[in-house]
C-alpha cells in the first residue's frame, strides 16, 4: 500500500516540478503556469468527497489500480499541442489521484489496525512519491525536454501493479467494511475546524511547491539544479516528518504534536522568504518538517472525529483539503506577476498561525480501534 501510494503521488509532485519547464520552454507567465497547478487540483477537489462517500457505502478495491493508471495521464501534459489540452491532461490526472486516496486511506487504516505509526508509513509512501517527482522530472527533461514527458507514465504502471498486488494480498484479511459504521457520534464541528487547519497547511505547501524552485533560483543562482534541489529538500524533509509525526503522536498525543508543528512552521516559512543565501535550504527543510509531521495525524484525527464516515473523512483530510491548496495557486501567481515572487510568498507566513488558532481548543477524539463495532 505504501509503495503504491508513492507511485500515485508522483503525479501530484510532478505537476509542480514541471512548472519551471513550462515557464522556460513555452514562455508561460507565472499566472498561466500556476493555472496548470489549479487544473490538477480543481476537479480533484470537487470529486474527492464523492469518492469518499462511495467508499463509505461499499468497498471498491478495484478502484486502486484503476486510479493509479488514470493519474498517469498527467505524463502526457508535456506533449499536448495546446494550453487547454495541457490543462485537460493534468485535470484527468487529478481525478485519478482523487479516486485513489479515500479508498486507499480506508484500506490502509484497516490493515494498520488503526495505529498512528502504521498510517505514518502509509503516508510516507505518498511523501516519497512527492520527493522523487522532481528528480524523475529533471532526469526526463534533461533527456528531451517536455517532449520526453510520456516517459513519466512508468510510475503509473508500476503503481497499478503494486495496488493490484496489495488488493490480492489483503483479500482474505478481515477488516471493518464500508457501511459498517463504528459506534460513536460524528463530531462535525471539530472535524470542520480540523479541515480548516489542513486547508491552511495545504495553501502553504502548494504555494511553496509551485514557486520555491523558481524563488531559490533567483535567490542563490545555480539555475535548474538549485531550484530542483530546493524542491527535493521540501519533499524529502516531508518524508522524514511523516514517520516522525506518527512516532511522536504515540508518545505525546496527536493534538499536541499537530499544534507544535503548526507553531514551528510560522518562523520556518518566514526564513524561507526573508533569509538570504544558501541558508534558505535549511529553512525549506524545517518548513517541510513542520508541514509534514501532522500529515498522517490529520487523517486519523479526521477518521476518529467522523467514526461513521471514515471514507468521507479520508477523502477530505487526505485529498480535498490538500487539493484546495491548488485553488490559491493562480492568485499567488498573479501577485508574483504584479509584484515579485517574494511578495507572493509573504502571505504564506500567516497561514500556519491561522491553522494553529483553529486547532486550539479541540479535544482528542476516541481512537477508532477503541470503539465497539456497531450492530
Amino acid at each position: 500500500m505504501s509503495l503504491g501510494h508513492a507511485c500515485v503521488d508522483v503525479y501530484q509532485g510532478a505537476v509542480a516540478a514541471l512548472v519551471p519547464f513550462f515557464v522556460t520552454e513555452r514562455a508561460l507567465s507565472y499566472a498561466a503556469a500556476s493555472g496548470i497547478v489549479l487544473a490538477a487540483s480543481l476537479l480533484s477537489s470537487v470529486v474527492q468527497p464523492l469518492f469518499g462517500a462511495l467508499t463509505d457505502r461499499r468497498a471498491m478495491p478495484w478502484l486502486l489500480p484503476l486510479s493509479a493508471l488514470t493519474a498517469g495521464v498527467g505524463a502526457l501534459s508535456g506533449v499536448c499541442g495546446s494550453y487547454p489540452l495541457t490543462l485537460a491532461a493534468v485535470a484527468v490526472s487529478g481525478i485519478g489521484v482523487a479516486a485513489y486516496h479515500p479508498e486507499a486511506a480506508r484500506a490502509a487504516r484497516a490493515v494498520a489496525s488503526g495505529g498512528n505509526t502504521g498510517m505514518g508509513w502509509f503516508s510516507l509512501g505518498g511523501n516519497v512519491g512527492f520527493a522523487l517527482a522532481p528528480l524523475l522530472v529533471a532526469a526526463v527533461m534533461a533527456g528531451g525536454g517536455l517532449d520526453a514527458s510520456p516517459l513519466l507514465v512508468v510510475p503509473a504502471v508500476a503503481g497499478a501493479g503494486l495496488c493490484a498486488a496489495a488488493v490480492r494480498a489483503s483479500g482474505a484479511r478481515p477488516a471493518p467494511g464500508p457501511g459498517k459504521a463504528r459506534a460513536g457520534t460524528d463530531d462535525w464541528p471539530s472535524f470542520l475546524r480540523l479541515s480548516g487547519a489542513v486547508v491552511c497547511r495545504s495553501v502553504v505547501f502548494v504555494g511553496l511547491s509551485a514557486f520555491v524552485s523558481l524563488y531559490v533560483r533567483e535567490r542563490v543562482g545555480g539555475g535548474d539544479v538549485a531550484g530542483t534541489a530546493a524542491l527535493c529538500v521540501l519533499y524529502t524533509g516531508g518524508a522524514v516528518g511523516t514517520v516522525l509525526g506518527g512516532r511522536l503522536a504515540d508518545r505525546f498525543g496527536r493534538l499536541p504534536v499537530v499544534r507544535g508543528a503548526y507553531a514551528l512552521t510560522v518562523p520556518a516559512v518566514a526564513g524561507v522568504v526573508f533569509v538570504p543565501g544558501p541558508a534558505v535550504y535549511l529553512f525549506v527543510a524545517v518548513t517541510s518538517a513542520g508541514l509534514y509531521v501532522p500529515f498522517s495525524l490529520h487523517v486519523t484525527l479526521g477518521q476518529d472525529y467522523l467514526p461513521g464516515r471514515v471514507g468521507t473523512a479520508s477523502g477530505v483530510t487526505l485529498g480535498l483539503t490538500v487539493s484546495v491548496g491548488g485553488l490559491a495557486a493562480p492568485a499567488l501567481g498573479a501577485l508574483a506577476d504584479a509584484a515579485s515572487l517574494r511578495t507572493a510568498l509573504v502571505p504564506l507566513i500567516a497561514l500556519p498561525a491561522l491553522g494553529g488558532l483553529l486547532l486550539s481548543g479541540l479535544r482528542e477524539p476516541a481512537p477508532a480501534e477503541r470503539l465497539a463495532p456497531a450492530r
